[in-house]
């Protein structure tokens, strides 16, 4: 397999001011599916941290009082810890929008003053477009070679998952105890379902100048003078300069690791992405080229036409090519317009699916065993079982092209010997985790789901099982697994028509230059 028929070049990534390396091999790359297990983990690493380690970390929304397990630590007493013991915390935190807008403006700063008051640095970041956001979530630790074991200790998580309220679920889908506000008919727990990975090998020195690139933009973090005074005054302001990298760690694995990332077109230029950059987007489409078998897709929004377009196309192109999709079943936000303007898109980019490929396409939302639905909030995608992608990229055009996003794709040498054969073991296992868990099924009890004709038709009947069992009244026992038909979304015309600017200005926004949007190119 060579690699450079599933992943970008160089040249490919379209951005050369990058110190990224195009991809590093030699990598183990562990899917962490729930905010439990990630957490869990995470708060392990963290205890761990001494004096002179280094954490790093990123996020759109952050809740200081997060418990990462169920008896604490929060996730700023958790940082805080390891400042305290010598550790150098850094952390980019998007300042965000209002609370009353079901932002996170409040808690963002927050999580950065005990940040802060712990010896650690917090920048609140607002380097993006008007109405964008810093969207990516990673955290990094790298160990001092001289004290704490240096380098075969690293470790990098990247993924979807926010250190926030609502994250912290796990396979029972619950719900978090600490719950964020989300529309009523998700509860007052809300089930969550989501995936991170955690990543070792020469690729978490990568992730490393990812954060690195950032930190060291010398573009104010805000250009608003009030914001500016008061970060000032909070220390928040402070941008000491970053310790010299270490060396990469050693090779860990057998999984070639390629980061994805957005960032939008922007007249104070990013001086690491002058023009943004779009290689999320990018990978999509040169992977989709390759599809032949099956394309399984998690995903929060699938939303745009432009975006869903190589989809259609790899539909239009392989008569034998199957798409199982897994959204949620409500949008995250509910008002008279802000909830349709969230289902334009997806009304857009269903239909075009649909017509490129009846039949072949499957959509699928989740609920748990108490029939409440599960939020999926996963960015996950398996093509052919050889390419899989974890990050936190939506489908749509405002995580292709306005917000900053960090997706990791794996592409591992390893074959999978189960037939058909062609598999690789990463991406294989991936999709065949989470289908154990959408249909209830023991991870022994697995064979008939390596076939992508005969996956589809197993989530098709267990879909439709659960469907008949609720038109019936729910009587007699519950069928095993959790998948529903997801039902097209309807929208009267003039709900649609007062919806659709509110969808283009703000919801989906486009972030590439002009000459890109002309041509719709990315």
């Amino acid at each position: 397999m060579r690699l450079d028929d599933w992943f970008l070049t160089g040249p490919e990534r379209g951005n050369d001011a990058t110190k990224l390396e195009p991809w590093t091999e030699g990598n183990l790359v562990r899917p962490l599916v729930h905010g439990a297990t990630y957490f869990a983990e995470l708060a392990a690493c963290l205890a761990g941290l001494g004096k002179d380690d280094l954490l790093l970390f990123t996020d759109w929304r952050g809740d200081p009082d997060e418990r990462l397990t169920p008896d604490g630590p929060g996730v700023a007493a958790a940082m805080a810890r390891a400042a305290e013991r010598g550790a150098l915390v850094r952390g980019l935190i998007w300042r965000s929008h209002l609370d009353f807008l079901r932002f996170s403006s409040a808690e963002n700063r927050h999580l950065g003053e005990e940040i802060e008051a712990a010896g650690g640095q917090a920048l609140l970041d607002t380097r993006v477009r008007r109405g964008g956001s810093h969207h990516q979530k990673f955290v990094v630790l790298r160990h001092d070679r001289r004290n704490n074991g240096g380098p075969d200790r690293d470790v990098a998580f990247v993924g979807g998952i926010d250190l926030c309220h609502s994250r912290r679920d796990d396979a029972e889908h619950l719900g978090d105890p600490q719950a964020a506000p989300m529309p009523g008919a998700y509860g007052d727990r809300p089930p969550w379902h989501d995936v991170q990975v955690a990543i070792r090998g020469p690729a978490v020195a990568e992730v490393e100048k990812v954060f690195c690139e950032r930190w060291e933009d010398p573009a104010p973090e805000t250009r608003q003078p009030f914001r500016r005074l008061r970060d000032r005054m909070s220390r928040m302001a402070d941008v000491p300069p970053l310790p010299e990298p270490g060396p990469a760690p050693a090779a860990a694995g057998t999984h070639a690791v390629q980061l994805l990332r957005t960032y939008p077109h922007l007249s104070h230029a990013y001086p690491f992405a002058p023009e943004g950059e779009r290689s999320v987007a990018r990978a999509y489409r040169k992977v989709l080229t390759r599809a032949r078998s099956l394309v399984y897709l998690e995903d929060q929004y699938l939303w745009s036409t432009e975006v869903i377009e190589p989809f259609a196309q790899a539909l239009e192109r392989e008569p034998g090519l199957r798409m199982i999709i897994v959204v949620p079943r409500h949008p995250d936000q509910d008002g008279w317009l802000a909830g349709p303007a969230s289902l334009i898109g997806r009304s857009e980019a269903l239909a075009r699916l649909m017509r490129a490929g009846d039949g072949r396409v499957a959509i699928y939302d989740l609920e748990n065993h108490r029939g409440t639905p599960v939020y999926v909030h996963a960015k996950v995608c398996v093509v052919d079982d050889v390419w899989a992608s974890v990050g936190s990229d939506n489908v749509n055009l405002r995580s292709w092209t306005f917000d900053s996003e960090l997706s990791c794709a794996v592409l591992d040498a390893e074959p999978d010997p189960r037939p058909p054969s062609g598999a690789r073991r990463f991406a294989r296992e991936l999709r065949l985790t989470l289908a154990a868990e959408h249909l209830d099924r023991d991870p022994g009890d697995l064979d008939d789901l390596l076939d992508p004709e005969s996956a589809y038709e197993a989530f098709a009947e267990s879909a439709a099982r659960l469907e008949a069992w609720h038109r019936d009244g729910c009587r007699g026992p519950r069928p095993p697994g959790r998948l529903r038909p997801h039902p097209r979304p309807g929208l009267d015309r003039v709900r649609r028509a007062l919806a659709m600017p509110l969808y283009r200005t703000v919801v989906d926004p486009d972030g590439r230059p002009a000459r890109l949007r002309r041509s719709n190119e990315f």
